[in-house]
């Protein structure tokens, strides 16, 4: 089901911004037995990331949103996954966009995509050439902008490498294409420091609480291939696949274990309450 600013349709005006230059923003949410995802954490993100590049999103728009998303959420009768998008709106052509536009929410559900069931115990995964552009104004948020993720994912087609890791043009280790990354050495865990560029994950921001609440000591720094090859356990998370442990870089022919530390994080992970 797909609705547009609450509407049933499946079309865009071709003179919207998120069309034409990718001014906007998305989030894709799990819904899973009858339940989004950490949707508080969605939502916020969204609205945070609305403040950032000055979309007028109001608190009546928001409310619509919602709506909406829980009317997508009715037709469900099996776990989904529901993608969010809102845009600036539909305008003239050039870059300069008119005060307070109306914006554009479209609210879409799609089959959960189906894993292999052991990516839950380790996973293979590669180093990607395409870099990350070091771009602190648009850093941590989920713009609609990812033409380096989809370049990235397309360099390979082997079905045994399940995910590609991301360094930024001054050769830092930031993430996954679809994923952020965790590294543990010596029992300590350690993720990238955002501020220059990648996405502010949900599920790193659950994780960031988790280690908290279980008093693992966490460093959120700049990391480079070196760290990842001097770890001891390494594993990328996203909202929908929740922590996949990796258990061997191509590239680097470095193999890992599926560690104590990342099993349990995995059982907290599975413990908690994920609509609080």
């Amino acid at each position: 089901m797909i609705l547009i600013n609450g509407q049933p349709e499946n079309r865009i005006d071709v003179t919207d911004r998120g069309l034409q230059y990718g001014d906007g923003l998305f989030e894709t949410i799990a819904y899973r037995h009858g339940q989004l995802e950490f949707l508080p954490d969605h939502l916020s993100r969204l609205i945070e990331g609305c403040h950032r590049l000055n979309i007028d999103f109001s608190t009546v728009q928001q409310h619509s949103l919602i709506s909406e998303i829980d009317t997508v959420c009715q037709q469900l009768n099996a776990d989904a996954v529901i993608k969010v998008m809102v845009t600036r709106g539909t305008g003239g052509r050039g870059y300069r966009y008119q005060a307070e536009m109306p914006t554009t929410r479209i609210i879409s559900s799609h089959d959960m995509p189906v894993y292999p069931v052991a990516n839950v115990s380790g996973i293979t995964v590669r180093i990607c050439q395409q870099r990350l552009a070091i771009n602190p104004s648009l850093a941590a948020i989920k713009h609609l902008n990812r033409l380096e993720q989809v370049l990235a994912r397309n360099e390979w087609q082997d079905e045994t490498i399940a995910e590609g890791l991301m360094l930024d043009y001054q050769e830092r280790l930031i993430e996954g294409t679809m994923s952020n990354l965790f590294l543990v050495r010596n029992n300590e865990l350690f993720t990238a420091e955002l501020s220059s560029s990648g996405i502010a994950g949900i599920m790193r921001k659950q994780l960031i609480k988790i280690a908290d609440e279980l008093d693992i000591p966490l460093h959120i720094t700049t990391l480079t291939l070196d760290d990842l090859k001097s770890a001891e356990e390494v594993f990328v998370c996203n909202s929908l696949v929740g922590i996949w442990p990796v258990i061997r870089i191509t590239d680097l022919n470095v193999d890992f274990g599926h560690g104590p530390l990342t099993q349990k994080l995995q059982n907290a992970l599975n413990s908690i309450n994920v609509i609080e």
